[in-house]
């Protein structure tokens, strides 16, 4: 295969040019590296290299005027606005970037395509006063200062590009637009140059009017790549702009154009495939590339062409190691990097004027991984340290003093992340420069393995610098809010360069950087509409119908330059193999390209379409098993001697595998900060305070003057138990003063209920308020005594009856408390792990003498006060008759099932089996 650059140079050959003293003028500067390194297979002596150019290059040249970056244009345009406008109806720099970026798109386009700046902005203005009734008398401020602003934009234009050509600057299409005004007398300075125009195709009216007038002077050539099936059919937008060109332009009708080639026609082998999800994509292009590395020409002359430059981490992800040549004409972007995430949590957390930070910010920021290792202080990780207190003292918001009080030695780190960013924008940036300055610190101590970060900071540090040079020469940086919305700008069009070998090899690039470029084997991804091509959007204060009376490009004109583009890249290519997203999504992209489809629908090729269907591995869930090693059935036994709970019990019928994190290998969940207070606080706090309440009365008959002396300390006692438990967590406001008050209420209903039982006649004594149990129970099978040790909430008399209460927040009903079959109240924990749990209580008493039979156990659900005290009841059947009253047969036949149970957590051939929970 010869490429498009190659045909080119032969041909000037062929007329007896000498390179050297061409210019040659390219669409892009990466297509004049390939140039060269064709002009080498060209020419077999040595010659000094000739001129070349990209376009811009070029038109800054005739112009007279260098490119300034967006920013810049920005604070340019602003200083503008200021001088025009009413200090009393500005807008602040942030909300002026929002419209002024809009703005200086379309004083772009009107420039690049020479348009007359009075008649386009009096028609936009004349368009608004009619949208917005202007003959009315009684108009609003509002719409006064709205029909002023498109009334000024004639101004705006000529006070904005007059400043911009003294400072020998401009944006793209102010250059343009010089660049045609001074192609006359730039021709008068040449010097017998010749121009060499290559590889272009959507012209803007000045690079048509530039061109025109050096064809015109015989000074420059052109040549044009496109295949005659796209010409001749004249519905193919491919074709569009260069079939307009050979059409309009004078110098056609004298000269022969060139050229029409028919490379498009010949074979290919074209596989389009259908994948799902973006990240599918990039899975099967590193499939695709290790099959086509096992080929005899393995990846030469292969490119990837990615449609979303957003694949790009993804891709380089799956490529397959073995790939040894390759080079990414794309930069990494900068705001892709982690030290970007750091930058962008330090400025969310600032954007709002506030002395308190919330603590999911503050562990964000410690816990970055290029700040956490400088709070590292004598080895001790101040990091963590300040991780620990924060949750452990359930605080949500914290100042900047309460942060240098819990770790004091990182007072100046803490004071650079948290500390003074709204005193000024110079402190501000000051902060983040020191900060960068501080890791670079430490990582000095081992450069050779810290190089890429310290690139990162390197840029970063740049980009500080810039920022604070634009606040230095313009002052318009008034917030921090405007400071992130300039560093935000100037960090979009940043990109990390990567290294490669930029001729040989894979080459993986956007479809922008492939104009000009010939590949064998393509790879094109993101076929998608809204992708390729790029769909409707129209960001511009330009409507559609003055676009078109203007002669300025519309979305049929973009989707005309992606059909080129991607047409382009088929014409000599020999492999092709297109990707698309088979799940539709409206950000990124919708079903799959117009062009498949009309490469479908052509019939010059023959489409291998399939639907790619991912190899996704099976993972099963298998269920833990833990063996009983002796080291193990050692841990279970202390564990049994130090002694069991009624609820680690439960637990292991619950579930074996957490009984075993959590009694074995002592494994507690995290503690993190409640910001909402959590059920088991809830409950804490209602049980401690009922104990409160009830201790007093202990061997004392209730009355109900006793209860309702009771009801004006719930406040009190309730609000310290809180304070107790919640530390220093907030329930004045939002979820937590609602769960603050149905505590409350809890306790308020609660005893509301005790003073209507007794009213209704009935005698309560209290007997015991959080009893302590501590037993031993003696199991044949084993050697050793087992301990268990449980709390009782409450135990009382009622009408001489003795009653075990547990208290439960949540909802308990009756049938929960109820046992049928005596066999399942160890094995069926949702039906019978309430039952178990009172059941052991009323074992533990017993045996500890400290109750005699019969009695009634249950509990009292706080959710479920109505139904009032829940007894256990032993049922001779699911529709028997049921037995509220604990005797020695309950007991005796409650301590078999215990033992039972007791014995498999002890059995060394019953392994810890986890449950499906």
């Amino acid at each position: 295969m010869t490429s498009f650059i190659f045909d080119v140079l032969k041909d000037l050959q062929k007329s007896n040019y000498n390179f050297s003293e061409l210019t040659f003028i390219l669409p892009s500067k990466r297509a004049g590296l390939f140039l060269k390194h064709q002009l080498s297979k060209v020419n077999k002596t040595s010659i000094f290299a000739p001129d070349i150019l990209s376009i811009e290059e070029f038109v800054e040249e005739v112009s007279h005027l260098k490119s300034a970056n967006n920013t810049d244009l920005l604070f340019e345009f602003y200083a503008t606005y200021q001088d025009l406008t009413e200090k009393p109806k500005q807008d602040t720099f942030e909300s002026f970037t929002k419209w002024g970026q809009i703005l200086l798109q379309d004083f772009n386009e009107i420039d690049r395509y020479l348009i007359p700046q009075e008649q386009i902005f009096e028609y936009l203005g004349a368009i608004q006063e009619i949208n917005h009734w202007s003959s009315e008398k009684n108009q609003t401020e509002f719409i006064k200062k709205y029909l002023s602003f498109w009334n000024k934009l004639t101004t705006y234009y000529k006070h904005f590009t007059s400043a911009l050509i003294d400072k020998k600057i401009g944006y793209q299409g102010l250059i343009y637009r010089e660049a045609a005004k001074n192609i006359e007398s730039y021709l008068k300075k040449i010097d017998d140059k010749t121009f060499i125009f290559l590889g272009f195709n959507a012209l803007n009216t000045a690079e048509e009017t530039i061109i025109q007038e050096l064809l015109k002077n015989d000074v420059a050539k052109i040549y044009w790549d496109i295949d005659a099936n796209f010409i001749d059919n004249t519905k193919h937008d491919a074709g569009y702009f260069i079939r307009s060109h050979s059409a309009s332009w004078p110098h056609f009708k004298t000269q022969a154009f060139k050229w029409l080639t028919s490379h498009y026609s010949e074979h290919k082998n074209i596989s389009v495939f259908g994948i799902p999800k973006n990240v599918g994509q990039a899975k099967y292009i590193g499939e695709l590339l290790e099959n086509l590395k096992a080929t005899p020409k393995g990846l030469e002359n292969t490119a990837v062409v990615l449609g979303d430059e957003n694949l790009l981490v993804p891709v380089l992800n799956s490529l397959p190691t073995s790939i040894e040549a390759l080079n990414i004409t794309m930069g990494f972007p900068l705001k892709s990097i982690p030290l970007a995430s750091l930058f962008e949590h330090l400025f969310r957390i600032h954007k709002t004027s506030s002395k308190n930070f919330y603590y999911k910010d503050i562990i964000t920021v410690v816990s970055h991984p290029f700040i956490k290792p400088l709070f590292l202080n004598d080895t001790i990780d101040t990091a963590n340290k300040l991780v620990e207190y924060i949750n452990s003292n359930n605080l949500t918001y914290l100042k900047i003093e309460e942060l240098t009080q819990i770790v004091p030695k990182q007072e100046k780190l803490l004071g650079l992340l948290f500390s003074q960013w709204d005193t000024s924008i110079e402190t501000a940036i000051s902060n983040c420069t020191n900060l960068i300055f501080n890791i670079k610190t430490h990582l000095d101590d081992d450069k050779s393995s810290n190089r890429l970060s310290l690139e990162y900071l390197y840029r970063f540090n740049t980009l500080f610098n810039e920022v604070l040079r634009l606040n230095t020469t313009y002052n318009y940086i008034k917030d921090i809010a405007s400071l992130y919305s300039v560093y935000k700008e100037l960090l979009s069009s940043e990109t990390l360069d990567f290294l490669g070998e930029p001729l040989e090899g894979l080459q993986i690039m956007g479809m922008l950087e492939s104009r000009v470029l010939d590949f064998e084997t393509v790879i094109i991804s993101s076929v998608n509409e809204g992708v390729l091509p790029a769909g409707k959007s129209n960001n511009s204060f330009i409507p559609f119908d003055v676009k078109l009376e203007n002669n300025l490009p519309t979305y049929k004109e973009k989707d005309a330059v992606y059909t080129y583009h991607f047409y382009r890249l088929l014409q000599r290519a020999k492999k092709v193999y297109i990707l698309y997203n088979t799940e539709a999504d409206v950000l990124i992209g919708g079903e799959k390209s117009r062009f498949i489809t009309q490469l479908e629908l052509e019939g010059i090729h023959t489409i291998n379409h399939s639907i790619v269907v991912p190899k996704v591995p099976i993972i099963t869930q298998e269920l833990k098993v833990i063996t009983k090693t002796e080291a193990l059935l050692a841990a279970v036994f202390s564990v049994a001697k130090k002694g069991f709970s009624p609820s680690s019990l439960t637990n292991y019928m619950r579930n074996p595998i957490d009984f075993y994190y959590q009694k074995i290998l002592k494994i507690r969940e995290y503690e993190d900060v409640e910001e909402t207070v959590a059920a088991n606080t809830l409950g804490t706090v209602v049980h401690n305070t009922l104990e409160d309440f009830y201790t007093p009365f202990i061997n004392q008959v209730l009355t109900v003057e006793l209860i309702k002396n009771l009801k004006s300390k719930i406040e009190e006692r309730v609000s310290f138990h809180f304070k107790n438990e919640y530390k220093e967590g907030d329930i004045s406001k939002g979820k937590n003063l609602i769960v603050f008050e149905i505590a409350k209420r809890y306790v308020l209903n609660f005893l509301n209920a005790e003073i209507e039982d007794v009213k209704a006649g009935n005698e309560i004594k209290i007997l015991q308020i959080e009893a302590n149990n501590d037993i031993t129970l003696s199991i044949q099978e084993l050697d050793f005594p087992v301990r268990i040790t449980g709390k009782v909430d409450r135990v009382d008399a009622y009408n001489g009856t003795t009653r075990i209460i547990d208290y439960k927040t949540g909802s308990v009903q009756q049938n929960q408390v109820e046992v049928v079959d005596w066999d399942a109240i160890t094995t069926d924990y949702k039906k019978y792990s309430k039952s178990f749990q009172i059941l052991t209580y009323a074992y533990m008493m017993y045996t500890s003498n400290k109750i005699s039979l019969p009695i009634e156990a249950g509990i009292i659900s706080f959710k479920n006060l109505g139904s009032g005290f829940l007894k256990f009841a032993k049922k001779e059947s699911s529709r028997g008759k049921k037995n509220t009253l604990i005797t020695i047969d309950t007991i005796e036949a409650f301590e078999i099932e215990l033992k039972r149970l007791i014995l498999e957590i002890c059995n060394p051939d019953i392994d810890f089996t986890e449950k499906e929970v």
